[in-house]
């Protein structure tokens, strides 16, 4: 088993930065990707982005050149900092990690709201 809790989030501005943080606890041996994905009423979960163990990174087209991923493997920790951010990126931002064993994980999620 492995928990995730995700920090940061809350509102910001067009324009603006904001920075999200998760920090994984548990089976923590077991995690090989961690990222983010975010969700709005009415619509499917998508991926923002994600990062391996070995620190290959993946991006959603919307986000890239905005958004950049990091990971602490010491503090079992992941990063997104949101720069540029659009009103569209307002969404519930929830914390992954995939394990090698093939199982998923979730945080709680954490809310981003981006005035224009």
């Amino acid at each position: 088993q492995v928990q995730l809790v995700e920090s940061g989030g809350g509102l910001g501005e067009a324009g603006g930065s904001l920075r999200l943080s998760c920090a994984a606890s548990g089976s923590i041996i077991s995690i090989n990707a961690m990222g983010w994905y975010r969700q709005t009423p009415g619509k499917q979960r998508e991926l923002v982005a994600t990062i391996t163990s070995g620190g290959s990174t993946n991006y959603a087209a919307s986000v890239k050149g905005r958004f950049t991923i990091s990971r602490d493997n010491a503090k079992n920790t992941v990063y997104l900092q949101m720069n540029s951010l659009k009103p569209e990126d307002t969404a519930v931002y929830y914390c992954y990690c995939g394990t090698w064993g093939a199982y998923a994980y979730w945080g709680r999620g954490t809310q981003v709201t981006v005035s224009s």
